[in-house]
């Protein structure tokens, strides 16, 4: 690496890392579990048996069971009515007891229509089970191992399936609603499969817990068909560390981070480029919608997307880098095709700043629509990459939204736990947005999203689809008609400095303390209370008052320094009114930096003509008017794709040398007249007297 590349890296991460340190404290993880690793890949996607159950779960009130299946059609009420004579005689009354007599890989159990509240699985720990030794999660519960859970398997889960093989679980009834597994908040998770192969789960619904309804953790091989969750503090499908899996026909809803969480699937394509053999997970058929965000992946890698509808959530969609204890970072090779990705609007931080998340969950009313928000979340967006690389993102359709279709970010290394200089600037790179129908929905109709693309700036090879509207930088480099092809591509090793400041301070949640950071505009923060406009607030004062001051001191005898310095005066004005329009992008913070790049330039000539005597400092303004004017060039025209900072990190380290520089001008006692310079006298008349 040459030294000049290393000496920006250097200064990139230094940078970051000072901005890092404005955080108070760090964001809870959204999911921390045991140390895990991926499988070996052996497995396979389980197909669905249709053959008659193994063994059969149904209640003992036969009134209540016939009253649920009187509206079956004839044939599907004449089989559950046969299954329930056979489940009285030798069934179970628990979906648990029914798991833990599996005996056998290939086993299939029934569970008949009815309410499962697992009863027997409710009470809290006692004994050996309540003195478990083990590492707490940032909220609260245990992180057990393996042999923990095996040891206590009702300490966290409503119905436990350790380790049993190709075991297949599915309703009998007309819908998903037919079958409910009700934790009723006392469990993390209302069903956890783990370290189970070839599980198939099917046509029933889970709800109401403190961390998730369904789980699949460390397993090759699992299907989850027409299944329904709600109602989690956390998430409804979360799968963890798993190969082979297929998510279709599902929907979620009511959850406090995502519907849909593949985090951390199997990472298979680690190294590979655009084109790869197969994916690790699949899903497709799905709807996920009034939750955090419908879909959401740490690590969620080589996941194929496609055909699903994520819709009134605060996010439609994000893929992430941002929590250390995840392996397969950083996230790489999502692929989204054809999907609705509409309307996430949703706003549910209120109920945070109201106290209603504060309650034990029973009493916060997710039944009546209130989500409590676990991790921070910019409101209003389609699809948000927080860290992530080698993703693709075609043929969507993706409008409605009141902040922006497309949020990218990168994710420096140190925030997932990663010290090495080498993988600071790791994320962020080759994500393709390409033949996306943006701003209309499937129907033709126009539902324009407020900007199209909001960018950090950071990364290499990234594009986007030339027909991307409103967008923030204003210039982006280009997608080609091939996977790959980039047009103006950059490669910058830090963000936009004004953003990353926005993201750091809008880092700074916290539910379970009620901290919605001030100064952040996805918690309610408007006009100068956002922190761009108080940084661009703050940045036109002092520049105003020290060149208003240099030139009253030292040049307010030029008409050129006169003129310059109305038209800088009105660039820094044009600045902080930019600074309001963040969601709506204009050429405003565009003119605002060529205005008050030509002031300095005007500046620079002026003290060139007035102030011989400090041609450095004559030189430093001229250059400093060239970055901003580059800075506006890169901004609103072009992204320059040479350079590795934006010409505002180079401007701003530059302004504030000037800013020193010119106080000292300014204060400066007057010089005596340049012996050079100065007019010779008049001689004496000749014989004149003395």
């Amino acid at each position: 690496m040459p030294w000049t590349r290393r000496f920006v890296l250097a200064l990139s991460v230094v940078l970051a890392a000072l901005a890092a340190a404005l955080v108070t404290a760090p964001a809870a993880q959204a999911h921390e579990e045991r140390p895990v690793t991926f499988p070996d890949g052996s497995g396979s996607v389980p197909a669905l048996r249709t053959g008659e159950p193994d063994l059969l779960v149904c209640k003992s009130d036969r009134a209540d069971f016939q009253r649920r299946v009187a509206g079956f059609p004839a044939a599907l009420k004449t089989r559950n009515l046969a299954l329930y004579d056979r489940c009285a005689r030798q069934g179970f009354r628990h979906l648990q007891q029914a798991v833990d007599a599996v005996n056998r890989p290939g086993m299939t159990i029934a569970i008949l229509p009815g309410l499962y509240e697992e009863e027997p699985s409710l009470p809290a720990p006692t004994g050996a089970c309540a003195a478990l030794k083990a590492p707490r999660s940032s909220f609260g519960y245990q992180i057990l191992s393996y042999e923990q859970q095996r040891q206590c398997p009702h300490n966290q889960n409503l119905v436990a399936i350790l380790g049993k093989k190709n075991l297949q679980i599915e309703g009998t009834g007309a819908s998903r609603l037919d079958v409910v597994i009700d934790a009723r908040y006392a469990k993390l998770n209302a069903v956890r499969a783990d370290r189970s192969d070839g599980i198939y789960f099917r046509n029933f619904t889970a709800q109401r817990t403190t961390f998730n309804s369904l789980y699949v953790l460390a397993g090759d091989g699992f299907v989850i068909d027409d299944v329904l969750t709600r109602w989690n503090d956390e998430y409804g499908f979360l799968t963890f560390a798993s190969d082979h899996g297929l998510y279709k026909n599902c929907e979620s809803y009511g959850n406090g981070d995502s519907g849909i969480y593949p985090g951390s699937a199997s990472n298979i394509n680690d190294g590979r480029g655009y084109d790869v053999p197969r994916h690790s997970i699949e899903i497709t058929g799905c709807r996920s919608h009034h939750n955090m965000v419908g879909y959401s992946g740490t690590a969620g890698d080589s996941v194929f997307v496609h055909d699903n509808e994520f819709d009134h959530n605060m996010g439609g969609a994000s893929m992430d880098s941002a929590f250390p204890g995840h392996p397969g970072l950083p996230q790489n090779h999502a692929r989204f095709e054809r999907n609705l990705i509409h309307d996430n609007n949703q706003n549910y931080y209120p109920y945070v700043a109201d106290g209603t998340c504060a309650k034990p969950p029973a009493e916060r009313g997710y039944e009546q629509g209130v989500v409590c928000p676990q991790i921070s979340m910019p409101p209003g967006t389609g699809i948000i990459t927080a860290g992530g690389n080698w993703n693709l993102y075609e043929d969507n359709w993706i409008y409605g939204h009141q902040r922006t279709a497309f949020f990218l970010n990168a994710v420096p290394a140190f925030i997932r736990g990663e010290s090495a200089w080498g993988k600071q600037t790791d994320t962020s790179h080759h994500n393709r947005y390409a033949g996306n129908h943006l701003g209309v929905d499937r129907s033709g109709t126009s539902r324009p999203n407020r900007t199209d693309v909001w960018w950090d700036g950071q990364g290499g090879g990234n594009c986007w689809q030339s027909d991307a509207g409103a967008a923030s930088p204003y210039a982006l480099p280009a997608c080609g008609s091939l996977r790959g092809e980039v047009s103006g591509a950059t490669d910058r090793l830090v963000g936009e400095p004004v953003k990353l400041a926005q993201l750091l301070v809008c880092a700074d949640y916290n539910v379970q303390a009620r901290r919605l950071p001030a100064g952040c505009d996805w918690y309610g923060a408007r006009g100068i209370q956002r922190v761009e406009t108080q940084l661009a607030l703050g940045v036109a004062a002092v520049l105003a008052l020290t060149g208003t001051t240099l030139w009253w001191r030292r040049l307010r005898g030029s008409r050129l320094a006169g003129a310059a310095t109305v038209l800088g005066l009105t660039g820094l004005a044009l600045d902080v009114a930019g600074s309001t329009l963040a969601l709506t992008p204009t050429v405003v913070p565009a003119l605002a930096l060529l205005l008050t790049g030509l002031w300095w330039t005007a500046l620079g000539l002026a003290l060139r003509a007035t102030r011989p005597s400090r041609p450095v400092f004559a030189w430093t303004t001229m250059a400093l008017g060239a970055l901003t004017l580059l800075d506006a060039f890169d901004k609103a025209v072009l992204m320059i794709p040479w350079i590795p900072l934006s010409p505002s990190w180079v401007r701003g380290l530059l302004a504030v040398v000037w800013v020193l520089w010119a106080v000292i001008v300014a204060g400066a006692r007057a010089s005596a007249p340049d012996p050079a310079t100065a007019p010779t006298p008049a001689a004496a008349p000749a014989g004149g007297a003395a």
